[in-house]
């Protein structure tokens, strides 16, 4: 990680724990990010238009930002059968867990929940040891 800027990751902090602050206080609702988008397919009607919009905002914000000067990461060049078991082992573990790291991680550990904060040291501790696991593989770039 060369280019850690310690300002734009306050202000992204910082604006998560708006976002999520307001949908509570607003809606009594949790921003975890598995669940809303989950809930998009499987969502009563009335329970759609909020979850669309919220999962848009989050796509969109890539539009405001730019122009401001924020640029988006850009990943190294992955093999498409490593981002799809990612993708798919990070589905499973958030079904596993009844939850991801903003659902457990930004709202559960904000309100002192013991399950969530168990889940997310998991968390953080597969996604170490995963790291650790496929950099000494070279797994990423297959």
């Amino acid at each position: 990680m060369s280019n850690f800027t310690p300002w734009s990751a306050l202000l992204g902090g910082m604006l998560l724990g708006l976002s999520a602050s307001l949908l509570l206080l607003l809606s009594g609702r949790t921003a975890g990010i598995s669940g809303v988008l989950g809930g998009i397919f499987g969502a009563a009607k009335s329970e759609w238009p909020w979850r669309v919009a919220f999962v848009g905002a989050m796509a969109a914000s890539v539009l405001v930002t730019q122009p401001l000067g924020v640029s988006v990461p850009v990943l190294p060049d992955y093999s498409l059968s490593w981002i799809v078991f990612a993708g798919l082992a990070v589905g499973v573990g958030t079904q596993l867990a009844n939850g991801c790291t903003s659902g457990h991680g930004i709202c559960g550990i904000g309100r002192f929940s013991p399950r969530s904060i168990f889940a997310t040291g998991v968390f953080m501790i597969t996604a170490a040891l995963v790291v650790g696991v496929s950099a000494y593989l070279g797994a990423g770039y297959v």
